[in-house]
C-alpha cells in the first residue's frame, strides 16, 4: 500500500506501508548504521517516529537477545530498503514479522536521508503516516491530536526486580538500586556482569522507599521525554543527594542536573546515533560515543552550582557529563554501554563500582 510521511510544516514523503497502521509523534532521526533492533525497543524513543538514516534496514533480522525493554514503544518507523530476508546466526524473525506483531506502523522505501536533511535545518517537528490517498480531514484530526509528554511512567518497569551477583562471593559485591525511567536492558546487564546486585524499582518509587533498601548507590537510567515534565521525580531525585552515591544517564543525568539547580533546554534535532565524539575534560581522551536525546543540560546554569564538567560533545560542545564537587555523585549524557567503541567508555561502570567501594 502506497503510504507518506507528512510533517506539520507541510513536508511530504512518500513511500510504501507495512502495515495499515497510522502514526502520529515526533519525528527524529538516527545514524547508526546497526542496532535498528536496539533503537527500535530503546523506551526512549517513546511516542517518536523514529527515521533511519541508513538506508538498508532488516538485514540480520530479529533477535530475543536483542531486545532493550519488554516491547517497541516507536510511535512509527521510516527507513529506505526494507530487507525480507534476513541473514544471521542469532536470527529469529524478519524484521516486517516484528514490526507487524509489535503493532509498530512502517513506511519504507522513503527518502530517509532528506528527511534527515529537513528536521536537521527545521528541527525536530510533529509529523504523522498516513495511506497515500488519506483524506484531508483525516490528517487533520491526527495532527490535532497531542503528543504525550510525560511517557516516563508508560515505560518503567511495572514492578521491581533484582539481578543478584555474578561474583563468586556476593557479599563482597556492591548493591545498586536503578531507578528505571526507561532503562535499556544493556545498562543493567553492564552493571551485572560487572558483578553489582541490581534492583531495578519503578520510576514511582520515593527517595524513602529506595534509601529503606539501603543500596551502596543509586543508578539514574535513562529514558524518555523532557526531564522538565517530571517535577515529581526531580524532587525524588533531589532528596537522594547527599544520601548514597549517584550515578545518571542521559534523562538520568538531566534529572540529576535539575535535582541539584540546573536547567535543561530542547536541542534543535538531538543527538541521535552511535557516532558522536565525546570529550573526556580529565584526561583530554576523546570516545565515540552512542547517544538519543534531545534535551541538554544548560552550561550556563551550572555556574554557581557545586557542579563541574567532566565531558564535552566535540561536535557542538554541549554537555556529555557532570560530576559533584565535593560528593560522590557523576553522571553522562551519553549510553556507554552501548559499545560503539566498542568497550571505550565501559570504564564509567568501573568508577562508579570504585566509587561504591571507596565508601565501605
Amino acid at each position: 500500500m502506497k503510504g507518506k510521511l507528512i510533517l506539520e510544516d507541510g513536508s511530504v514523503f512518500h513511500g510504501e506501508l507495512l502495515n495499515n497502521i497510522k502514526a502520529t509523534g515526533e519525528v527524529v532521526f538516527n545514524t547508526s548504521m546497526v542496532g535498528y533492533q536496539e533503537s527500535l525497543t530503546d523506551p526512549s524513543y517513546c511516542r517518536q517516529i523514529l527515521t533511519l538514516t541508513y538506508p538498508m534496514v532488516g538485514n540480520y533480522g530479529i533477535a530475543d537477545i536483542f531486545m532493550q525493554s519488554r516491547k517497541s514503544f516507536v510511535n512509527g518507523f521510516v527507513i529506505g530498503e526494507l530487507c525480507e530476508h534476513g541473514s544471521n546466526w542469532h536470527y529469529e524473525t524478519s524484521l516486517a514479522d516484528f514490526l507487524t506483531k509489535q503493532g509498530v506502523p512502517c513506511l519504507y522505501n522513503v527518502d530517509t536521508r532528506a528527511v534527515t536533511r529537513k528536521i536537521r535545518n527545521a528541527g525536530t517537528m510533529k509529523g504523522i503516516i498516513v495511506p497515500e490517498d488519506a483524506a484531508q480531514t483525516e490528517i487533520d484530526e491526527l495532527f490535532a491530536v497531542p503528543i504525550k509528554k510525560d511517557v516516563v511512567m508508560e515505560v518503567t518497569t511495572p514492578e521491581a526486580y533484582t539481578l543478584e551477583s555474578t561474583l563468586e562471593d556476593p557479599s563482597k559485591a556492591p548493591f545498586v538500586v536503578a531507578m528505571d525511567f526507561g532503562v535499556k536492558q544493556n545498562i543493567i546487564k553492564s552493571m551485572h556482569d560487572l558483578g553489582f546486585k541490581v534492583t531495578v524499582v519503578p520510576a514511582h518509587t520515593t527517595a524513602e522507599e529506595v534509601l529503606a533498601m539501603n543500596p551502596d548507590g543509586v543508578f539514574l537510567s535513562n529514558g524518555p521525554g523532557d526531564p522538565a515534565d517530571v517535577p515529581e521525580i526531580v524532587a525524588e531525585v533531589k532528596k537522594l543527594i547527599g544520601k548514597k552515591p549517584i550515578f545518571g544517564i542521559c534523562l538520568g543525568h538531566q534529572l540529576l542536573a535539575l535535582a541539584m539547580g540546573a536547567k535543561t533546554y530542547k536541542l534543535k534535532f538531538g543527538h541521535r546515533g552511535t557516532n558522536q565524539p565525546v570529550k573526556d575534560l580529565r584526561t583530554g581522551n576523546v570516545y565515540i560515543s552512542s547517544q538519543n536525546h534531545g534535551f541538554a543540560v544548560d552550561e550556563k546554569s551550572l555556574k554557581g552550582l557545586p557542579l563541574e564538567v567532566t565531558h564535552i560533545n566535540v561536535n557542538d560542545g554541549t554537555v556529555e557529563g557532570m560530576r559533584h564537587k565535593e560528593l560522590p555523585i557523576f553522571s553522562v549524557q551519553y549510553h556507554p554501554e552501548a559499545a560503539p567503541g566498542p568497550d571505550d567508555n565501559m570504564y564509567l561502570f568501573d568508577e562508579f563500582w570504585a566509587m561504591l567501594k571507596k565508601g565501605e
